[in-house]
């Protein structure tokens, strides 16, 4: 009887495990196959609407029954404080469409406003409000909070209020979408573009207002601070010698987890270049993307929907597509748009 060496055993074991592992990471090997992650939405825009376990936000339905729902410091609220006219980002699953419309199950809500502050100047007859040094524009379908029954022609200056809305960055003005009272704020609230990086001042300025960071811990600063850099700043209540007076303040671009497929809805909100842009302040690269409707171009402020995957917090765009919309989320795809739509849906199906 031939006596087998007890160490070229375990390397023989080892070659054949590790053959194994190869055989099973190539799909071989059995008959039950591996499953593909689900498809995954982000999704942001003012709520047009809310019912009992949903809200509406860019025309798509979403079931938020079981979501996490939070504020901007992320903490827990309930699906009763989300409201018209409120600033959501919302995670969630595979968006669907049928006849009767788009819907999603949501996983997370997050909603933010983008001002509180004091109101330092009113025009009614231009429908514009000033406030922490911010030009505000009130449309039409700008929603007020039932504490000011009168819209607009309610506030006053001095008022502490809170804004919900989106910076356009063509023009520096806010477009408000819902405005409440805060006068019991702890806190003024500013969500801008940084200009002026001083980092020896440690200062920088939001459409022109100063503010000065020389009392946030350098732990708490924002990894690679720029100008450009979108942020959120809580502030002081009181300018000291000419600054607001930051207590913290953080990046407000949300930063998407790595997904295989992914829909991002939202205004274009930076333009790079023609395949190179920002939709919610999320990058998106679209160099190899087809664009819908045909000679489609991107334009700053335009609604957009893009189907990609995610990999190091950019989309890495397949398809763009602009959509006929405005902030409140009112308008539809076209015809040619949803037979698109459409017909992808059946490659997809096919394909499985």
């Amino acid at each position: 009887m031939t006596k087998t060496d007890p160490s070229r055993l375990l390397s023989r074991c080892a070659q054949l495990l590790f053959a194994a592992i190869l055989v099973a990471g190539c799909g071989g090997g059995g008959s039950g196959g591996s499953s593909s992650p689900g498809k995954s939405s982000f999704t942001a825009g003012p709520i047009t609407a809310t019912n009992s376990g949903s809200v509406v936000v860019k025309n798509t339905t979403f079931d938020v029954s079981r979501a996490k729902v939070a504020d901007d410091d992320d903490r827990a609220r309930g699906e009763g404080d989300l409201k018209v006219g409120m600033l959501a980002e919302i995670e969630g699953g595979e968006i669907t469409a049928d006849t009767t419309g788009s819907r999603c199950n949501a996983t997370s809500v997050h909603f933010r406003s983008a001002i509180i502050g004091p109101v330092d100047a009113i025009n009614t007859s231009t429908r514009l409000l000033v406030v922490l040094g911010q030009t505000i524009d009130v449309l039409d379908t700008t929603v007020f909070d039932d504490r000011f029954p009168n819209g607009p022609f309610g506030i006053v200056v001095g008022d502490i209020i809170e804004i919900f809305g989106t910076l356009d960055t063509s023009t520096g003005h806010y477009v408000a979408t819902r405005i409440e009272p805060a006068g019991d704020a702890p806190f003024f609230k500013l969500r801008g573009v940084v200009a002026n990086l001083d980092i020896r001042a440690r200062t920088f300025t939001i459409g022109g207002e100063t503010i000065s960071f020389a009392r946030v811990p350098p732990h708490e600063i924002p990894a690679g601070l720029a100008n450009g850099t979108l942020v959120t700043v809580k502030l002081q209540k009181q300018m000291v010698e000419g600054s607001w007076i930051a207590v913290t303040f953080q990046n407000a671009v949300h930063q998407l987890a790595e997904h295989n497929e992914i829909k991002l809805k939202g205004r274009i909100s930076d333009v790079l270049s023609a395949t190179q842009f920002s939709v919610a302040g999320i990058p998106v690269d679209a160099r190899s993307a087809r664009f819908r409707p045909d000679g489609a171009t991107i334009v700053l402020g335009a609604d957009v929907e893009v189907e990609g995957t995610v990999t190091n917090g950019i989309v890495i765009a397949t398809k763009v597509e602009i959509e006929k919309d405005d902030e409140h989320g009112h308008g539809n795809k076209d015809e040619n748009e949803n037979e698109d739509e459409h017909e992808d849906d059946n490659k997809h199906k096919n394909k499985d």
